[in-house]
Order: C-alpha cells, then sequence, then structure tokens
C-alpha cells in the first residue's frame, strides 16, 4: 500500500517557500522551489523510520492574493 505525505506549501512574506506536513509535525523553509524539495525530502529522512517512509510526498502550493474591485 502507498504511503503519502502532503505538505501544504506557502509563500514566505520575506522570500522563499514555507512547507509544513498535515498530520505531521514536520516543517521546513528554504528560498527557492528546487531547495525546498530538497529541504522537504530531507525532513522526511529525518521524521520516518525505514519501515514507516512515505512511498512519496505531494506538495501542495497555497497562494493568497488580494485583488482591488
Amino acid at each position: 500500500m502507498s504511503k503519502e505525505v502532503i505538505f501544504m506549501i506557502e509563500e514566505a512574506p520575506e522570500g522563499g517557500y514555507t512547507a509544513h506536513a498535515l498530520g505531521y509535525s514536520i516543517f521546513t523553509e528554504a528560498d527557492t522551489w528546487e531547495d525546498l524539495k530538497e529541504a522537504v525530502q530531507e525532513a522526511i529522512l529525518c521524521h520516518f523510520d525505514d519501515d514507516e517512509m512515505p512511498s512519496f510526498l505531494r506538495l501542495h502550493v497555497v497562494r493568497e492574493e488580494i485583488v482591488p474591485v
């Protein structure tokens, strides 16, 4: 059975990105999208034992924008 971990990704106000896992106490951040993907993978490796390791990660990007009318 495949196991996945979903990360909520947001653009940080000071630049870069933040990521937190839904349902797990995992948080990381990075300056670029490529660095964030690596940081998320490293965080997963630190959090899970080999027998609990998820099969894949889902990065869900949330972007908030205020548009005047």
